[in-house]
Protein backbone atom coordinates (compact mmCIF):
# COMPACT_ATOMS: atom_id res chain seq x y z
CA UNK A 1 0.00 0.00 0.00
CA UNK A 2 2.79 2.83 0.75
CA UNK A 3 4.55 2.17 -2.55
CA UNK A 4 1.02 3.71 -4.72
CA UNK A 5 1.07 6.97 -2.04
CA UNK A 6 2.32 9.43 -3.60
CA UNK A 7 5.23 11.69 -1.92
CA UNK A 8 7.30 14.65 -1.55
CA UNK A 9 10.59 14.06 -0.12
CA UNK A 10 12.62 17.91 0.99
CA UNK A 11 15.69 17.65 3.06
CA UNK A 12 13.87 16.84 6.74
CA UNK A 13 11.85 13.94 5.26
CA UNK A 14 8.63 12.64 3.16
CA UNK A 15 5.24 13.76 3.07
CA UNK A 16 2.56 11.28 1.89
CA UNK A 17 -0.83 12.21 1.68
CA UNK A 18 -3.28 8.68 1.02
CA UNK A 19 -6.13 8.66 -1.24
CA UNK A 20 -8.13 8.27 2.17
CA UNK A 21 -7.26 11.64 3.32
CA UNK A 22 -8.06 13.56 0.12
CA UNK A 23 -11.36 11.70 0.32
CA UNK A 24 -12.03 12.85 3.84
CA UNK A 25 -11.37 16.70 2.48
CA UNK A 26 -13.35 16.66 -0.39
CA UNK A 27 -16.24 15.18 1.73
CA UNK A 28 -16.13 17.30 4.45
CA UNK A 29 -16.08 20.18 1.71
CA UNK A 30 -19.03 18.92 -0.07
CA UNK A 31 -21.17 18.90 2.79
CA UNK A 32 -20.90 22.55 3.98
CA UNK A 33 -22.58 23.44 0.42
CA UNK A 34 -25.69 24.52 0.71
CA UNK A 35 -28.54 22.25 -1.17
CA UNK A 36 -26.23 18.92 -0.33
CA UNK A 37 -28.19 16.93 1.63
CA UNK A 38 -25.53 14.19 2.03
CA UNK A 39 -23.27 11.81 0.18
CA UNK A 40 -24.31 8.97 -1.04
CA UNK A 41 -22.44 6.06 -0.57
CA UNK A 42 -22.52 2.43 -1.88
CA UNK A 43 -22.80 -0.67 0.68
CA UNK A 44 -19.75 -0.49 2.42
CA UNK A 45 -20.58 3.32 3.07
CA UNK A 46 -23.92 1.64 4.55
CA UNK A 47 -22.22 -1.43 6.13
CA UNK A 48 -19.93 1.05 8.08
CA UNK A 49 -22.59 3.66 9.45
CA UNK A 50 -24.89 0.64 10.41
CA UNK A 51 -21.79 -0.70 12.68
CA UNK A 52 -22.02 2.89 14.07
CA UNK A 53 -19.18 4.39 12.70
CA UNK A 54 -18.93 7.39 10.88
CA UNK A 55 -17.44 7.26 6.99
CA UNK A 56 -16.51 10.35 6.21
CA UNK A 57 -15.34 9.84 2.73
CA UNK A 58 -18.97 8.06 1.84
CA UNK A 59 -19.45 9.11 -1.60
CA UNK A 60 -16.07 10.34 -2.62
CA UNK A 61 -14.28 8.89 -4.97
CA UNK A 62 -9.87 9.85 -5.47
CA UNK A 63 -7.57 9.43 -7.92
CA UNK A 64 -4.07 11.01 -6.55
CA UNK A 65 -1.30 10.99 -8.61
CA UNK A 66 2.58 12.48 -7.96
CA UNK A 67 0.88 16.09 -7.97
CA UNK A 68 -2.75 16.05 -9.26
CA UNK A 69 -5.78 14.63 -8.25
CA UNK A 70 -9.16 13.82 -9.93
CA UNK A 71 -12.29 13.34 -7.60
CA UNK A 72 -15.79 12.59 -7.93
CA UNK A 73 -18.78 13.43 -5.89
CA UNK A 74 -21.66 11.34 -5.56
CA UNK A 75 -24.24 13.59 -3.63
CA UNK A 76 -28.30 14.08 -2.27
CA UNK A 77 -29.48 17.18 -3.14
CA UNK A 78 -32.39 19.04 -1.35
CA UNK A 79 -35.40 19.69 -2.96
CA UNK A 80 -35.93 23.35 -3.99
CA UNK A 81 -32.07 23.79 -4.64
CA UNK A 82 -30.81 24.52 -8.50
CA UNK A 83 -28.99 21.45 -9.17
CA UNK A 84 -26.26 22.66 -11.52
CA UNK A 85 -25.76 25.43 -9.22
CA UNK A 86 -25.07 23.24 -6.47
CA UNK A 87 -22.48 21.20 -8.55
CA UNK A 88 -20.95 24.22 -9.44
CA UNK A 89 -20.57 25.27 -5.76
CA UNK A 90 -19.20 22.13 -4.72
CA UNK A 91 -16.84 21.76 -7.94
CA UNK A 92 -15.46 25.39 -6.49
CA UNK A 93 -15.07 24.89 -2.93
CA UNK A 94 -14.00 21.22 -2.93
CA UNK A 95 -10.93 22.29 -5.68
CA UNK A 96 -9.95 25.17 -3.56
CA UNK A 97 -9.91 23.01 -0.37
CA UNK A 98 -7.95 20.09 -1.13
CA UNK A 99 -5.53 22.28 -3.28
CA UNK A 100 -5.34 24.76 0.11
CA UNK A 101 -4.65 22.07 2.27
CA UNK A 102 -2.69 19.28 0.51
CA UNK A 103 -0.56 21.35 -2.22
CA UNK A 104 -2.22 19.09 -4.68
CA UNK A 105 -3.51 20.14 -8.27
CA UNK A 106 -6.86 18.85 -8.61
CA UNK A 107 -7.43 18.52 -12.36
CA UNK A 108 -10.71 17.73 -11.89
CA UNK A 109 -14.14 17.48 -9.66
CA UNK A 110 -17.03 15.38 -11.22
CA UNK A 111 -20.36 15.56 -9.57
CA UNK A 112 -22.56 12.70 -9.85
CA UNK A 113 -26.08 13.42 -8.68
CA UNK A 114 -28.00 10.75 -6.96
CA UNK A 115 -31.07 11.88 -5.75
CA UNK A 116 -33.04 14.45 -4.24
CA UNK A 117 -34.17 14.84 -0.93
CA UNK A 118 -37.76 15.92 0.02
CA UNK A 119 -38.64 16.95 3.65
CA UNK A 120 -41.22 15.47 4.86
CA UNK A 121 -43.67 18.45 5.07
CA UNK A 122 -42.90 19.07 1.30
CA UNK A 123 -43.94 15.46 1.03
CA UNK A 124 -47.34 15.81 2.56
CA UNK A 125 -48.44 18.83 0.60
CA UNK A 126 -47.03 16.67 -2.87
CA UNK A 127 -49.36 14.10 -2.12
CA UNK A 128 -52.36 16.54 -1.15
CA UNK A 129 -52.18 18.41 -4.66
CA UNK A 130 -51.55 14.78 -5.90
CA UNK A 131 -54.97 13.83 -4.11
CA UNK A 132 -57.13 17.50 -4.65
CA UNK A 133 -55.90 17.27 -8.80
CA UNK A 134 -57.45 13.48 -9.19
Amino acid sequence: MDENVPSVVNEIGAIKITDEVVAIIAGIAAIEVPGVTSMSGGIAGGIAEALGRKNLSKGVKVEVGEKEAAIDLYIIVEYGFRIPDVAWTIQEKVKQTVEDMTGLNVVEVNIHIQGVNIEREHKKELIEEQTKSK
